[in-house]
């Protein structure tokens, strides 16, 4: 009985386990960042995003040169609902230019995406 108990417990966190992902107002865990350097030329940033995680509030990032220490699929939702996949492979460096419209991120993946990135401030 105990074992049939342990393993419908089992079943039950991993069903539940994605609608955990997100809190009871439904805004999903926030990426963690660090800045490492912020002066009057560069802004460099390292990033975490845990599975589910991104942010919550639209951004509109500068020109920027990212590199993933840890890479995987962040996905990209704009004000008019649009998506699209970003996705990165670890040790991959990725010049990217200044976000034309506004967005949030989520990390669709089951792991943590971690990201470098120095912006080039003018």
């Amino acid at each position: 009985m105990r074992l049939l108990l342990a393993g419908v417990a089992c079943v039950s966190l991993l069903v539940a386990g994605p609608a955990i992902a997100q809190d009871k107002k439904g805004k999903i865990p926030e990426r963690t960042q660090k800045v490492l350097v912020d002066n009057d030329r560069v802004r460099v940033t390292e990033t975490v995003y845990p599975p589910g995680g991104g942010t919550n509030t639209a951004n509109q990032p500068p020109y920027r040169i990212t590199r993933a220490i840890k890479g995987g699929t962040l996905e990209r939702t704009y004000a008019d609902g649009k998506k699209e996949p970003a996705a990165f492979k670890t040790g991959e460096v990725k010049e990217q230019p200044a976000a034309k419209a506004p967005y949030t991120l989520k990390n669709t993946g089951k792991s943590d995406v971690v990201l470098y990135t120095v912006q080039i401030k003018k």
